[in-house]
């Protein structure tokens, strides 16, 4: 038995991170499992509160964790994130894109407000933060970019509108991303959940019927749960995966295959 296999395939020691949106749903339960393997992470996202707390548990549980508030929707708000982030611990090594908003009205009644605060947060800022740490990555030789797609990234239901196309766009850059940085060492996906209940989508799941049939439309025969995503994130954040790029990963129980 070798003791340093697992170290070897999966070791994040000595990491730095950046996950956006890791305050709450997916992106809190990514960041606590990167901090987990020894990398040090920092949060961003919209609510200091929230933000304070969140770090200080992970603190508390042994991973080394700062945070940054910042409106993601506002460029500007981006750039500063970004440079107050790599102020933290340095220039991150990973970066996981799982900020959003899900404003999904019916198509005749979407907003050019709605259309542009949705491709802001959930395209434009991903572009902006790859834009700005993808080249200091690749300087380095070594590097993983996570986005968060969603099944509206390739099929529409729930009036999926401007979330939709902003998940859509967010698979094509994965793959723009992946084709500049892959070959200096950069792998880029895009995992993409399946029906999980996180404050996205309590509106959902407060109508146990409706999310009964989201669970039996799976081949699980269950909803998504937010730990579903530490596995598959530390895996493609890590050395093992130094071969997988521009790829979307579902994990979604199998909704995407009915």
């Amino acid at each position: 038995m070798n003791p340093h296999y697992l170290t070897e395939m999966f070791g994040l020691s000595g990491r730095v991170a950046v996950v956006t949106g890791g305050s709450s749903g997916i992106g809190r339960e990514i960041a606590a499992a990167l901090g987990s393997a020894g990398t040090r992470v920092v949060l961003i996202a919209r609510g200091a509160d929230r933000l304070r707390a969140t770090a200080a548990e992970l603190n508390a549980s042994g991973c080394e964790t700062a945070w940054v508030a910042a409106d993601l929707g506002d460029r500007t708000e981006v750039r500063r994130a970004a440079d107050e982030a790599a102020a933290a611990f340095g220039e991150p090594d990973i970066l996981v894109n799982s900020a959003g908003i899900n404003l999904r009205p019916p198509l005749d009644e979407l907003t050019e407000e709605v259309w542009d605060a949705t491709l802001a947060v959930n395209l434009t800022a991903p572009f902006l933060l790859g834009q700005r740490f993808g080249p200091s990555m690749t300087r380095r030789g070594w590097g993983r970019i996570l986005n968060l797609a969603s099944q509206q990234s390739i099929r529409a239901f729930g009036h999926s509108g401007a979330y939709g196309a902003s998940k859509a766009g967010i698979t094509g850059l994965t793959r723009s991303q992946a084709e500049a940085w892959s070959p200096h060492g950069v792998c880029v996906n895009a995992i993409a959940p399946g029906f999980v209940q996180t404050p996205l989508t309590s509106a959902v799941f407060a109508d146990p019927d409706r999310a009964n049939q989201m669970a039996a439309r799976t081949m699980i025969g269950r909803n998504g749960t937010t730990p579903d995503y530490a596995g598959v994130a530390l895996f493609l954040a890590g050395p093992s995966a130094a071969y997988i790029t521009g790829q979307t990963v579902f994990v979604d129980g199998g909704f995407s295959s009915t």
